[in-house]
C-alpha cells in the first residue's frame, strides 16, 4: 500500500538502493574487533543508545563532518532520509523535516517548525547558526517532539552538541582551503581548570568568495561567506552533588548575499547586492543536583541575543541596463531582526534505582518558560513612477510557559510503554507602524504514546503515536498591503494554529555479529490546520506580500538507515527516504499555474505535493582502508525534484551528486584531500516564479518566468588538522 503512494520512478530508485544494501550513511565509528560502536543520543531527557530510542532519529558524528570538510549543516543534510533545506540567502538557513518547514522570512513574524538546539542554547529560526565549529555530534529528530520541545518542533528537532573540556591539556589546529577561494582556520584547546573543572575554547574564521560573478561590479565576491565564530565552555563538578555546565557564544557572520540573475546562471548584474548577516550573542547553564530524594533535578538556562540583517537587489540589475518602453527602476529591500529570547527549562528525573509503580516505571516530570522579543526595520529603496518610499517596522512578543511529564513503564521484560504530555500556554502580541495591532492567547498539548518491543538486546520494534503544535499568527504584511489595495480579502488577515499527528512503526537491529546496523520506519503525519505560505502581487507599490492560509495535509513515507562492516578494511553505508507529502482540499487564492499562465481565483491544489519534499532522497557509499594511514570514500547523493513553493507549479530538477575523499592520518596528524559534487551538477535549492501581473525582466517585457538559486557547484579542497 505504502508503494502506490509513490511514482514508478521513485519506485525502482527504492529497489536499487535497497539492493545496494547495507543501507546507512556512514557516520559511526568502526571498531575491527568490536564491531559498531554504540551511539549515544542526548535529545531526550536521559542520554539513550540510538538503537534503544522509539523514534526516527539520524546521527552525524565529528568524523564525517571532518572528513567531508563541512563547515554548516547544509553540507551535511543529504546524508539525512526526509530531510531538506532551502536558501534563499548565503546558505541554507531554513529546514524541512518530512515536507514540514518554513523556507523562508521576510516581513511577517514565523512561528517555527523545525527546532534547532546548540548546547542547550535555542537558535530555531536562526540556520547560520548551525555551524560546525567543534562539534562532537548532531542529532536529527524527525516528527512532533511535543512532550519535549513543544512548539518549535512540530515538524522535527536538530540537537547539536559541542565537544566537551578534556582532562588533559590538549588542542587541535585545523586548516582548510578550496576553490573560489575557500580557506578557513579553526583553533580548540581544552583541560583542566582544577581537578573539578575543565575549560574548552574553541574559534573559527571562515571565508571564501562565493559562486557568482557580478559583471556590473566586476566582482566575484558579491555573494561571498566571511563568518567568525567563537564558543567556550567550563564544566565544573562543584561537589558531590551538583554538576554545572556552562556554554557561550560569539557569532559574527557577514555574508553577501547575490544569488539570483535574470539569466538563471551564476552571473549577476546587480548594483546593490545585498547581505546577510548575523551577530549573536549567546550562553547555556545547565545544573545537574543528584539530591537525596528519589529524583535528581536537571535546570537548563539559556540567553540569546541576535541581530540579523537580509537585504537584496530586488531587481537583480542596474540602471541603465535595459531601455524599454515601460517604467525603468532600481529595487533594494532590507530587512533589520533584532531578537532577544531567553528559557529556563527545570526539571525532576527519577533515579534508577528509584522507579514508581512497583518498581517499574521510569519518570520526568517539568516546568518551561521561554520568551522572545523580536523588533523588525524594514526599508525599502524604489525608483520609479511615481516614486514609492518608506520604512516598515514590527514588534512581536511571545511568552510560552509549559508543563510536562513522561512516564516510562517496563510491562515485563521485553515490553516497554512510553507515555508523555505537555500543555503549554502561550501569549503573543504584535504591533507595526501601519498601526496593526494583535494580541492572542491560546493553550496548547501535545506527547507522545509508544509501546517497544526489544527482541533481544541487538533488536528493537516500537509503534509510536506523537502531536506537536504551533501558534496561530497575523499575516501583517497582507493587512498592511489592504491599506494600499482594496481587493485583498480581510479572510487573509490572520490564520489559526496547527497541529499534527504522527503515527510510526519503527525497528532497530545489529546483525551478523554487530557487523550490520539497521534503523527503518514506516509514519503516516496529518496535519490539521496546516499553515501554507502564499503571496499576492500589489501594483500599488509592485510588491509581493506573503501571507499564511490554513489547509489540511498529510505525508506517508519511509526511513531507512543501516552500516555494514564488510570487512576489516571496508565499510558500507547508505540511506533511504521515501515521502509522499500532500495538501488536502485546499484551494488558492493566489496560486500561478506557470504552464497555462492562469492565475487568480481558487486554483485547486488538492493532492499536490507540499513545497520542499522531494518523493525521494538516498545517499549510498563506502570506506576503504588502503592502509594503515590512508582510506579512500565515495559516496552518491541523489535527491527528487520538488516544488519550490505552493504558489506556482515550478519545480527543481532532481540531481544524484558524487562526492570522494582521500584521508591520511598518522598519530597526531590528519590531512583530507575531499571533493564534493564532482561532475559539477546544478543543484536548485530555491526557486521563485513571477506572474503576467509582475515580471522581473524588463528586456522580454516583464514576462511570466521562474528563476532558480544554484547550490554549491563542484568543490575540491583540503583539509589539514593537527591535534596534541
Amino acid at each position: 500500500m505504502l508503494l502506490t503512494a509513490f511514482s514508478h520512478r521513485t519506485i525502482i530508485t527504492k529497489l536499487l538502493c535497497t539492493l545496494a544494501l547495507p543501507l546507512s550513511i556512514g557516520v559511526y565509528a568502526i571498531e575491527p574487533d568490536r564491531g559498531i560502536e554504540e551511539v549515544i543520543v542526548s535529545a531526550e531527557f536521559r542520554d539513550s543508545e540510538l538503537l534503544a530510542l522509539a523514534n526516527s532519529v539520524t546521527v552525524l558524528n565529528e568524523t564525517s563532518i571532518k572528513k567531508n570538510g563541512a563547515q554548516h549543516l547544509e553540507n551535511l543534510l543529504g546524508r539525512a532520509p526526509n530531510v531538506n533545506y532551502s536558501s534563499g540567502a548565503s546558505r541554507g538557513r531554513f529546514f524541512q523535516i518530512r515536507g514540514i518547514g518554513e523556507r523562508s522570512q521576510f516581513v511577517n513574524p514565523i512561528n517555527p517548525s523545525i527546532g534547532l538546539i546548540i548546547d542547550g542554547i535555542d537558535f530555531t529560526g536562526l540556520g547560520l547558526s548551525a555551524t560546525t565549529l567543534d562539534i562532537q555530534q548532531i542529532e536529527i529528530l524527525r516528527g512532533p517532539q511535543g512532550t519535549l520541545y513543544g512548539a518549535n518542533a512540530l515538524g522535527g528537532l536538530i540537537n547539536f552538541n559541542s565537544n566537551t573540556p578534556s582532562e588533559e591539556y590538549s588542542g587541535s589546529i585545523n586548516t582548510q582551503f578550496s576553490n573560489y577561494n575557500g580557506r578557513s582556520l579553526d583553533a580548540v584547546y581544552s583541560g583542566p581548570i582544577n581537578n573539578d573543572t575543565g575549560f574548552r575554547i574553541a574559534g573559527r574564521i571562515n571565508q571564501q568568495d562565493g559562486y557568482v560573478e557580478n559583471n556590473f561590479l566586476n566582482r566575484d565576491d558579491t555573494n561571498n561567506i566571511d563568518e567568525v565564530v567563537l564558543k567556550g565552555a567550563i564544566h565544573s563538578n562543584i561537589n558531590e552533588n551538583l554538576n554545572i555546565k556552562f556554554n557561550a557564544f560569539l557569532i559574527d557572520i557577514d555574508n553577501g548575499y547575490d544569488a539570483f540573475s535574470l539569466n538563471n546562471n551564476r552571473i549577476t548584474t546587480s548594483d546593490q547586492p545585498g547581505s546577510d548577516s548575523q551577530e549573536t550573542l549567546a550562553a547555556s547553564l545547565t545544573a545537574l543536583w543528584t539530591t537525596d530524594l528519589d529524583f535528581n533535578i536537571e535546570a537548563v538556562i539559556s540567553a540569546a541575543d541576535t541581530d540579523t540583517l537580509y537585504s537584496y537587489d530586488e531587481d537583480w540589475s542596474y540602471v541603465g541596463e535595459f531601455n524599454s518602453n515601460t517604467y525603468p527602476y532600481s529595487s533594494a529591500d532590507r530587512y533589520e531582526r533584532d531578537r532577544n529570547t531567553h528559557s529556563i527549562d527545570i526539571r525532576l528525573i527519577s533515579k534508577v534505582d528509584q522507579k514508581i509503580m512497583g518498581g517499574r516505571s521510569d519518570w520526568v516530570f517539568g516546568i518551561y518558560q521561554r520568551s522572545e522579543k523580536e523588533t523588525l526595520e524594514k526599508s525599502k529603496s524604489l525608483d520609479l513612477l511615481p516614486k514609492v518610499d518608506g520604512d516598515f517596522t514590527n514588534q512581536s512578543n511571545t511568552d510560552n510557559h509549559a508543563i510536562y511529564g513522561q512516564l516510562t513503564t517496563a510491562l515485563n521484560d521485553s515490553w516497554n510503554l512510553i507515555t508523555g504530555l505537555r500543555l503549554e500556554h502561550r501569549d503573543a502580541d504584535y504591533t507595526d507602524s501601519a498601526n496593526v495591532k494583535e494580541e492572542k492567547s491560546e493553550t496548547f498539548f501535545g506527547g507522545r504514546l509508544a509501546i517497544e518491543y526489544q527482541i533481544n538486546s541487538n533488536s528493537l520494534l516500537y509503534g509510536l503515536v506523537s502531536r506537536g503544535y504551533k501558534g496561530d499568527g497575523v499575516n501583517a504584511q497582507i493587512i498592511a498591503a489592504a491599506q494600499l489595495n482594496s481587493n485583498i480579502a480581510e479572510s487573509t488577515f490572520f490564520f489559526d494554529a496547527e497541529t499534527l499527528v504522527n503515527y510510526e512503526l519503527g525497528a532497530k537491529m545489529r546483525l551478523l555479529d554487530n557487523t550490520l546496523q539497521i534503523q527503518t520506519a514506516v509514519f503516516y503525519q496529518d496535519r490539521k490546520n496546516a499553515q501554507v505560505k502564499q503571496s499576492i502581487f500589489n501594483s500599488a507599490d509592485f510588491s509581493f506580500d506573503d501571507y499564511f492560509d490554513n489547509t489540511r495535509a498529510n505525508s506517508l513515507g519511509l526511513e531507512i538507515e543501516a552500516i555494514y562492516l564488510a570487512s576489516e578494511k571496508l565499510n558500507l553505508y547508505a540511506s533511504l527516504g521515501l515521502l509522499n507529502a500532500e495538501l488536502d482540499d485546499f484551494f488558492s487564492l493566489t496560486h500561478v499555474d506557470a504552464r497555462t499562465l492562469d492565475d487568480g481565483t481558487a486554483i485547486s491544489l488538492d493532492g499536490r505535493d507540499v513545497a520542499h519534499s522531494p518523493n525521494y532522497q538516498f545517499t549510498i557509499g563506502g570506506e576503504y582502508r588502503l592502509s594503515p594511514s590512508w582510506t579512500l570514500g565515495i559516496d552518491v547523493e541523489g535527491k527528487d525534484e520538488f516544488y519550490f513553493s505552493n504558489s506556482h507549479n515550478e519545480k527543481s530538477e532532481r540531481y544524484e551528486l558524487l562526492h570522494t575523499r582521500l584521508n591520511y592520518t598518522d598519530n597526531q596528524m590528519t590531512i583530507s584531500l575531499w571533493c564534493r559534487n564532482l561532475t559539477d551538477e546544478d543543484v536548485e535549492t530555491r526557486g521563485f516564479y513571477f506572474s503576467n501581473e509582475g515580471g522581473n525582466n524588463p528586456s522580454n517585457g516583464y514576462a511570466p518566468e521562474a528563476y532558480t538559486q544554484f547550490g554549491e557547484p563542484r568543490l575540491v579542497g583540503v583539509s589539514a588538522t593537527y591535534e596534541w
